[in-house]
């Protein structure tokens, strides 16, 4: 076997810079476009260039699990999935097949799906996407520059049965027993939304009315917007495995100090940031699926007890 001849230097340092300018969105929306343009600044004449830019959205999870637990040692096997959902790419026509030297400029546009899933991170798997910008001749990459971007999806016509002005009510209730003075009480929490559904980006305003039949204060109600996430995967062995995984999107402590055998109405807003996902199925995002809690936590003082109080929600 013949050893490939490594590139010259003098071929390598041909191009002086390759940036990328995109435009100055923070967020961009699944279902429309984005322009830009290629920069190339050469030192020198370069010949047979190869000038592309590609625009990627891949999603990818992992997580170990227990192969069995019947087992007297531990064996974890790695649970994977990946998928494509945009792959497109531009190769520009070099005219007589040489570039002088200086500073060219390259346009370009490419559309997003209206499909696509939002752009997601998380400790088990991850949604993201780039535009790449590279320059190479003989087969030889001279330079590349690549950019992230954050994509926001939306749901189309799936939610167009969806009556988002209904209210939502949910009530939890925590019955408590106070040892060292041989007396019982209940907390009652009931949290009230006009609506059940909102855009990432959008406030979500609540109200909190909580009744304390205890002899203690009740000081303070925790709410955050949690995001539960289903993931598809398959193990080395071709399995398909599934794991659920919650976290907190955004959270906010709300002072009450409702006094014993006392009622207090607390009014809080959450904003949603964006972009995030929205709410969905398998199906749609091929490796995972998302829903959203609205969720109302509150320590007893004096016990170990706690409550809590769950609104399901559509992003």
């Amino acid at each position: 076997l013949q050893t490939p001849a490594a590139p010259s230097s003098s071929l390598m340092s041909t191009v002086r810079a390759i940036n990328l300018v995109l435009p100055e969105i923070e967020v961009h929306l699944a279902g429309s476009s984005i322009d830009g343009q290629l920069i190339l600044n050469l030192r020198t004449t370069l010949v047979d260039p190869v000038v592309k830019v590609e625009l990627v959205g891949r999603g990818f999870l992992r997580w170990l699990e227990e192969d069995n637990p019947e087992l007297d040692y531990h064996k974890s096997t790695a649970c994977t999935n990946q998928a494509l959902y945009i792959s497109k790419s531009k190769n520009f026509n070099i005219e007589d097949g040489w570039l002088d030297s200086g500073v060219h400029s390259f346009d370009f546009q490419f559309s997003f799906p209206s499909g696509i899933p939002s752009t997601f991170t998380s400790k088990i798997g991850c949604i993201s996407y780039c535009v790449q910008g590279t320059c190479y001749s003989r087969q030889i990459v001279l330079a590349k520059e690549e950019r992230c971007l954050l994509l926001q999806g939306t749901a189309g016509d799936r939610r167009k049965h969806v009556k988002d002005t209904a209210p939502v009510v949910v009530e939890a209730r925590k019955d408590v027993v106070y040892f060292c003075c041989f007396r019982h009480g209940s907390v009652i929490l009931r949290i009230s939304l006009e609506k059940s559904v909102f855009c990432p980006g959008e406030t979500i305003v609540f109200k909190t009315d909580i009744a304390n039949r205890t002899c203690k204060y009740v000081r303070k109600v925790v709410f955050a917007v949690h995001c539960i996430v289903l993931y598809s995967g398959f193990s080395s062995r071709g399995e398909q495995r599934s794991l659920e995984d919650r976290s907190e999107v955004t959270r906010l402590e709300s002072r009450t100090d409702t006094a014993p055998f006392e009622a207090m109405r607390v009014t809080s807003a959450l904003v949603l940031p964006k972009p995030m996902p929205v709410t969905s199925s398998l199906v749609e995002n091929k490796i995972m699926a998302f829903r959203y809690e609205l969720v109302g936590t509150s320590e007893l003082p004096c016990t170990t007890s706690t409550i809590v109080g769950r609104v399901p929600i559509i992003i």
